[in-house]
């Protein structure tokens, strides 16, 4: 009796443990969903999907961003419509809405309302970018996703595109292929998402910005590397 009294005291500890831990879990990043690991694809070569993206639910003010399985392409989740881009010529692509389409890491999140901050003319890089939003959001849960509306007087996207059967086994082996677009002139969105502790993870190493844009038309996509801003509003999640 004293024996299964004791192991119920026992499995009780345990399951408050369980909880406990999945609880602080949730309240950390319970607005940011992150799957797999940029490192995991540059460093150690999963291409493969470790996701497919019409498996998130609900839809309704879902944004997210990553490259496409095997890096044939990049990926934009776009307040639920799942953009990919691919390469055709080193001046052309394609952006095709594709449900269900696979990523091997991926970031995510659902927000349904959002603050308006109007770009300061000052604020004309990414990196002026990166130092405006941190000193924004200090008391901000983070990590998150941000929207900027706007026009640009240039920028520069890429979007990735793996030879096939491609191994790989460092940044550089991952990036073959890599095509870059220069833009001038648009009107556009981008989609970002912003982590101080994400690094390696869905940001790049020296960066806590990961951005996809998308022009009004729809034409082109990708990954923004490079961005001259112009009119610019930016949306941050309300608090």
């Amino acid at each position: 009796m004293l024996h299964n009294k004791t192991l119920f005291i026992l499995l009780l500890f345990i399951c408050f443990n369980c909880k406990s831990n999945k609880e602080e879990q949730n309240t950390t990043y319970s607005d940011v969903v992150s799957v797999a690991a940029m490192k995991d694809v540059m460093w150690k070569g999963e291409l493969f999907s470790k996701i497919k993206l019409d498996t998130i639910k609900p839809k309704k003010g879902l944004y997210g961003l990553g490259p496409e399985a095997y890096l044939r392409g990049e990926i934009l989740i776009n307040n639920g419509k799942t953009y990919v881009s691919r390469v055709l010529t080193d001046s052309t692509m394609t952006v095709t809405e594709i449900a269900g389409a696979a990523a091997p890491f991926f970031v995510y999140t659902n927000v349904n309302e959002w603050s308006e901050i109007r770009l300061p003319s000052s604020v004309k890089s990414i990196k002026d970018l990166e130092y405006f939003i941190d000193s924004k959001t200090k008391n901000q849960k983070r990590p998150f996703a941000f929207r900027l509306e706007g026009s640009i007087s240039k920028a520069t996207i890429h979007i990735q595109n793996l030879p096939k059967d491609t191994k790989v086994s460092s940044p550089k082996e991952a990036h073959q292929g890599q095509t870059n677009y220069v833009l001038k002139n648009q009107d556009v969105e981008i989609i970002g998402f912003f982590s101080t502790e994400h690094q390696g993870i869905f940001t790049h190493h020296d960066s806590f910005l990961h951005m996809h844009l998308i022009t009004k038309n729809e034409k082109q996509m990708g990954h923004l590397d490079d961005v001259d801003f112009d009119e610019m509003m930016l949306l941050l999640p309300k608090s």
